[in-house]
C-alpha cells in the first residue's frame, strides 16, 4: 500500500489540483475605531529606549465608533431632471444610500468633484425640459388626475369666476391664486340642473410658466335640506359626460401627463 501511495504522489505534487488556489473576494472593509489607553505607559527618560508595556497598558477604552455614526449628506450633481430635487446640472445635497441607489446607480446623478462641476456647467441643455422648481412636475401629475367639485348655489343665480374655482381648490388642500386660473371660453351661468355632474375643463398655470388641464364638475347646493340633492358617493370614479363638446381633445391630452 506504501508503495503505491509513493508512486502516486508525485504526479500529484505536480498536478494543478493541489497547487491551485480558491478564488477569494478580497474586500477593503472601512472600519475606524478611535481608541483611548486606560492606563498611560511610562515615560522613557531622554535618550534611553523605552519601557516594556505591560497587559494593563493594553486596555482600551472606545471613543467613537465610525461604523454606527450617522454619515454626513453628499453633494451630486443632476445628469437630467430628477423629480422633487431639480433640473440637470443642479447640484442638490442628498443622502448617501439615496445618492447610491437612486441616483448614481441608474445615472442620474454623479460625483459634486471639480471636474463634474465644470463639465456640466458648460453643457448646453437646449433640448433638455427644465422645470421652474423641483416640485413642479409632482405638482402637475396631481393636479391632472383629481375632478375638482365645485359647489354652487341652487337657489341664487351666480356666474362660475375664477375666486369659485379657487375656494373649491383651497378645499381639496391646493393654494391656487386667481391669475393661475384660465376659465372656459364659454361662460357657465345657473342654477341650472343641466349642469349637474357634467364635466369641463380649467387650465392652472404653475409657477407662471407649466400649465395643466384640471377636470372640474359643477355640484348644486341649497341651504335648504329639504330642496338638497342626494349625495353622489365618488363621483370621480364614474364615468361623466362633457359639458363642451369641444372638450373632448382636451380630455385626450390631459391623460398624456403622466
Amino acid at each position: 500500500m506504501w508503495k503505491a501511495l509513493m508512486k502516486l504522489g508525485p504526479p500529484l505534487a505536480k498536478s494543478d489540483v493541489l497547487l491551485s488556489s480558491e478564488h477569494l473576494l478580497h474586500q477593503q472593509l472601512r472600519t475606524t475605531f478611535v481608541v483611548k489607553r486606560r492606563i498611560k505607559p511610562f515615560l522613557a527618560k531622554q535618550g534611553e529606549p523605552p519601557k516594556k508595556l505591560k497587559t494593563r497598558h493594553y486596555l482600551y477604552d472606545l471613543v467613537k465608533n465610525t461604523n454606527v455614526e450617522k454619515k454626513s449628506d453628499i453633494e451630486v450633481i443632476l445628469t437630467s431632471f430628477v423629480e422633487d430635487l431639480g433640473n440637470m446640472g443642479d447640484k442638490v445635497t442628498v443622502r448617501p444610500n439615496y445618492a447610491y441607489y437612486h441616483l448614481l446607480l441608474p445615472g442620474l446623478a454623479v460625483y459634486a468633484t471639480p471636474e463634474n462641476e465644470a463639465k456640466y456647467k458648460n453643457t448646453e441643455t437646449t433640448n433638455v425640459r427644465h422645470f421652474s422648481s423641483p416640485r413642479a412636475l409632482h405638482v402637475i401629475k396631481a393636479l391632472s388626475r383629481i375632478s375638482l367639485s365645485i359647489i354652487m348655489n341652487k337657489d341664487s343665480p351666480w356666474t362660475l369666476q375664477p375666486w369659485h374655482v379657487k375656494t373649491s381648490f383651497r378645499k381639496c388642500g391646493f393654494i391656487v391664486p386667481e391669475y393661475a386660473i384660465t376659465m372656459p371660453k364659454r361662460e357657465i351661468k345657473g342654477p341650472n340642473l343641466d349642469l349637474e355632474g357634467k364635466e369641463f375643463y380649467i387650465i392652472v398655470t404653475v409657477n407662471k410658466m407649466e400649465t395643466v388641464k384640471v377636470r372640474c364638475q359643477i355640484r348644486h347646493w341649497s341651504t335648504d335640506i329639504t330642496n338638497r340633492l342626494p349625495y353622489n358617493e365618488e363621483f370621480w370614479k364614474k364615468p361623466t359626460e362633457l359639458l363642451f363638446a369641444d372638450d373632448e381633445l382636451a380630455k385626450v391630452e390631459t391623460t398624456k401627463i403622466d
